[in-house]
């Protein structure tokens, strides 16, 4: 991993830039403490809509009532 301080950035960014296309990551320092890491952007993935249908499964004892004990904490007491 490349170590470079913040003049070397300003004046090689576009060389830098090219090894983070490649797949490797700066690390930027100043007074040399690290203080940036230069990584390759990850665009996110499409979001889909709708119910996340057989990737959560949730126990029908959901809708049982509260334990009374359980129920005064949720009502303050």
């Amino acid at each position: 991993m490349p170590v470079v301080n913040v003049d070397q950035a300003k004046t090689q960014l576009s060389r830098l830039l090219a090894q983070v296309e490649a797949g490797e990551e700066v690390v930027i320092t100043r007074q040399g403490e690290p203080v940036a890491r230069l990584v390759r952007y990850k665009r996110p993935g499409k979001r889909q809509s709708g119910t996340p249908e057989g990737r959560i499964v949730v126990d029908d004892s959901i809708l049982d009532p509260l334990p009374e004990d359980e129920l005064k904490l949720w009502e303050g007491g």
